[in-house]
Formats: structure tokens, sequence, C-alpha cells
């Protein structure tokens, strides 16, 4: 298998699975369609559409009391819509998983999307949220993994941030 052959949204998707995740919160981001396409095919799988992704902190946290565990995946500017509620897993240890994929980096285009994507890492930081990057097709799965193992196991927070480099920039087409 070549890495071109590396699909990596099958390999996060095998990795929920396998950790037994039933609930799937997102905000619509292009990076992650293919992801939620395969959780909505599942029928032990829950995706919840949000209008914004603070909604999805406290929906993952009260799925948590029904012992369920979910992910939100969200987009790098979506992460200034979180801080205050990062405050409740962190303070109520509770897991929290977010899969994060990233703007603002490698080839970005907008402007307004480089100063939230420049200060990620140091927002999640802030708000103790633990960081796993993935620059790799190869490496996703088993980034993934890790940080689920890390947040279900010591009941933290854990960000994994996929690079836009690896998901490659958006392009502007001219219509």
């Amino acid at each position: 298998m070549t890495v071109e052959d590396v699909d990596w949204h099958r390999d996060i998707f095998e990795t929920l699975h396998s950790q037994n995740i039933s609930l799937v919160a997102h905000v619509p981001d292009a990076a992650h369609s293919p992801l939620i396409k395969m959780c909505e095919a599942q029928n032990d799988m829950d995706v919840v559409t949000l209008t914004s992704e603070e909604e999805g902190v406290g929906l993952l946290c009260g799925a948590w009391a029904g012992h369920r565990k979910g992910v939100l995946l969200m987009q790098s500017s979506g992460v200034g819509n979180c801080i205050n509620a990062l405050a409740l897993p962190n303070i109520c240890r509770i897991p929290f998983l977010t899969i994060v994929s990233m703007r603002g980096e490698w080839g970005e285009f907008i402007p307004w999307q480089v100063p939230m994507g420049q200060a990620t890492p140091k927002v999640l930081e802030a708000m103790d949220v633990h960081l796993f990057r993935a620059d790799f097709k190869e490496e996703v799965g088993a980034t993934v993994d890790a940080a689920a193992n890390f947040s279900f196991n010591t009941r933290q927070s854990s960000a994994v941030l996929l690079s836009q480099k690896m998901i490659g920039a958006k392009q502007f087409k001219e219509g």
C-alpha cells in the first residue's frame, strides 16, 4: 500500500468504531465530510449536526453521563467558540475527544483563517486539552486511537489536530 492509498477518513472511522464511540457531533466541514458520511451509515452511531462547536462540548459531557462515548469534529476556526465550554470536561473529569481539521497553515489563502489556526494549539493547551497531531495520512488512525485511549482511560481532554498540509489547502475557484 502506498501513501496515496491511505484512506485516513476510513482509518478514523475504524478507530472510532473500535473505541465504541457511538455519538459523533460536528459542525459541517468539508475536511470531515467523508468521515461524517461513514458514521451516518452506521446504525450504532448517532451523528448530530451542531450550530456551534461549543454545543458539542456539552453534548459529549451529557453523553458520558449517560454511559456513551462521543467525539466532536470541528475546524480550527471553531476552537475559539469552545474556550469557555472546555472548562466543563476539565473540572468534572469527563473524557473529551475532538478531532480538529486545521486551517491557517499550509497554503492557506483566506487571511481570516490564519489567526485562529495559529492560536488553536495554544488555546487548547490553555484549557488543559492534550494535543496529538497528525501530519501524515499513514499516522492518522494511530494518532486518533492514542488520543481516544488517553481521554477515556485518564478522563481528560484531548484533541487530534489534522494538519492542513495533510488535508490539503482549500482552493478558490473562479465561477
